[in-house]
């Protein structure tokens, strides 16, 4: 490059106000030096590269030209500052998230676009796991933040909640129809609590396993009020499940947020409970030490 880069942030600067007095009050420097500036450059190059006029300063042809080149070179430092100014900010050039495929699909995908936008220069890597698998690897320092469950000891974790879930059970009308049939009843008008817990505990029960929080929270439940299914299906996807309500394989206990649209327009009935299941909090973790607890 021939040319100091001072001459080209002035070029560019008067490029972009299209005048050399707003480009001096934005350079802090003098019309006169700014004019200077641009004699020099075009004189090196042997070309005009603004045409003058009483409402100020035009780019040529070959104005234009140098100008495409010089505005790239100086969005991409800009670009690195920005960067350099986050990893300051955040300690980290990185954003390690851990989180179970339910809740990634659910809460944690709708929030990202807008971070990523707000953050464009931080990589941002999601490793899906079981919740307990998350908070290990955040109190390991393999994760920098988990979207989880609010456990019940979260140690020296830090808790941040985003929303409230309500687990429930659902099936469709068809399943319960037929259960009744086979226990010799006839499908009710309006359903009871004491009808739930019939068709839980003879019909065919679809849970996560026992690794996740959701079952361990809803298994506590049923205990409590001595209701223990006799055949239970177990899967390790939230998703799965509300499959398998949705084609009538059995009743299905998920979130009650999630299955939303499914309950509105009819395809998927909710069973009312004998007991009441209280809300959980979902929210984020991360150690009591992290810098990008700002985020």
């Amino acid at each position: 490059m021939n040319q100091n880069l001072s001459l080209y942030r002035i070029f560019y600067t008067v490029a972009l106000t299209g005048n050399i007095s707003h480009a001096a009050d934005e350079l802090f420097i003098s019309q006169p030096a700014v004019s200077k500036s641009i004699r020099k450059l075009e004189h090196s190059m042997n070309t005009a590269l603004f045409t003058r006029s009483s409402r100020g300063v035009q780019l040529t042809e070959d104005g234009e030209l140098l100008f495409s080149h010089v505005k790239s070179a100086f969005q991409t430092l800009e670009n690195a500052e920005n960067q350099l100014r986050l990893r300051r900010e955040l300690g980290m050039g990185q954003l390690r998230i851990g989180v179970s495929s339910t809740l990634c699909k659910y809460v944690l995908l709708p929030r990202l676009k807008d971070f990523i936008k707000a953050h464009p220069h931080l990589r941002v890597t999601i490793s899906c796991q079981a919740t307990n698998q998350t908070l290990q690897m955040l109190e390991n320092g393999e994760l920098d933040l988990g979207l989880t469950g609010r456990p019940e000891d979260a140690g020296t974790l830090l808790f941040s909640p985003v929303m409230e879930i309500q687990d429930t059970f659902v099936t469709t009308r068809d399943y319960l129809d037929n259960l009744a049939r086979q226990l010799g009843q006839s499908f009710p008008e309006k359903l009871t609590a004491e009808d739930s817990v019939s068709f839980i505990k003879n019909g065919v029960l679809m849970l996560l396993d026992r690794e996740n929080l959701t079952r361990q929270y809803l298994d506590a439940h049923m205990k409590e009020y001595t209701l223990f299914p006799e055949n239970v299906l177990e899967t390790t996807s939230m998703d799965l499940l509300i499959d398998f309500a949705r084609v009538g394989l059995g009743i299905a206990g998920v979130i009650r947020q999630f299955v939303q649209t499914d309950l509105q327009n009819g395809s998927l009935i909710e069973l009312p409970l004998p007991f009441p299941i209280a809300p959980r909090e979902i929210g984020f973790l991360c150690r009591e030490d992290a810098e990008y607890r700002k985020l």
